[in-house]
């Protein structure tokens, strides 16, 4: 039975989620129809750009993805506090980037005069508007239903474009985000559609790359801010070069076949957050296969366990193997 997303995302154990929407009808959809030979390698880049669009207007970061050929993986974190901090006409501008709102909703974006009471509507409109702007849930409804409606229109059908509903695991803690966001990073090279990081299209790694080859960060996924210190930004807090060459390494491995290695104490991530390169190279490789609901220690899930009423959550045993410091 599927469960409520009210039992997989709780914003009291972390802001960070995990999702992954496949296609009904598979690899033809977003790559090459084997039986026609008619490519659709097109749509890869609708998603990847109402993604980033979305992620313009939501109070929700975008720190990876990755759009395949039948499904796209992406890591989000929720920042509700800076949604709580805007005002009503911040919340309606961006609502309106998205819906056409209501009568007296466009009437305050036009500048026309309310009543009170008109007034008093529009500010209940706006919260519900206000917690709508950082729900995952309507983020990835706005995706998919989206490039569904496109995708249809080009094919001249009608019909579901992706599975059910979208997957989604929370990360409860550092270690399971920066393996997450590798593992999504380093998708189109499991897949064996491409040799490295910085050629793998449709991917955050590669859009981090390039900025970063002009000594910048891309401003529309969320920023790698370095170590942890007083007054610390907004971001992940970790060196974006850091990152970079950890999920090359990680990358050559993957690429090579070859169980690799790569030295904790020489890499910066992998020492600050205690993990082994055998550790690393399974989560990197075999995410999905060993969590479900969430992802984090043992202690970050008996905790999730609690706040989301579960009676039971999938993969404890593993928590403890690949998630304890070596």
């Amino acid at each position: 039975m599927p469960q409520s997303r009210k039992s997989q995302i709780s914003l009291i154990d972390t802001p960070y989620y995990h999702c992954v929407s496949r296609c009904v009808r598979r690899s033809f959809l977003c790559g090459e129809d084997k039986v026609t030979g008619q490519s659709f390698e097109h749509r890869r880049g609708w998603v990847e750009e109402r993604l980033l669009f979305l992620g313009s207007v939501f109070s929700i970061d975008i720190c990876a993805y990755a759009v395949m050929s039948n499904h796209t993986h992406i890591v989000l974190c929720v920042d509700k506090e800076q949604a709580d901090y805007w005002p009503m006409e911040e919340v309606l501008w961006r609502w309106h980037q998205l819906y056409q709102g209501t009568l007296l909703s466009q009437k305050y974006q036009r500048g026309d005069k309310l009543s009170k009471s008109e007034l008093f509507t529009l500010e209940e409109t706006t919260e519900i508007y206000r917690q709508r702007l950082y729900d995952i849930s309507w983020l990835m409804r706005n995706l998919n239903e989206y490039i569904a409606r496109e995708a249809n229109k080009e094919d001249n059908c009608t019909g579901r474009f992706w599975e059910g509903r979208f997957k989604s695991q929370a990360l409860l803690d550092e270690s399971a985000v920066l393996a997450c966001m590798a593992y999504v990073d380093l998708n189109p090279i499991r897949a064996k559609m491409e040799t490295t990081p910085e050629a793998s299209k449709h991917t955050s790694i590669q859009n981090r790359i390039q900025s970063l080859i002009k000594g910048e960060q891309p401003k529309i996924l969320m920023p790698f801010v370095g170590n942890h210190r007083q007054d610390m930004p907004k971001g992940i807090a970790y060196s974006l070069i850091d990152y970079c060459e950890l999920v090359d390494c990680t990358g050559r491995c993957i690429r090579d076949d070859k169980a690799g290695h790569i030295d904790h104490h020489n890499n910066p991530i992998l020492e600050r957050i205690g993990l082994n390169s055998e550790q690393w190279l399974i989560l990197t490789t075999e995410f999905e296969q060993h969590f479900h609901t969430a992802v984090g220690s043992e202690h970050m899930l008996q905790q999730f366990k609690q706040h989301t009423d579960h009676q039971r959550i999938r993969g404890m045993a593993k928590a403890r193997v690949l998630l304890q410091q070596a």
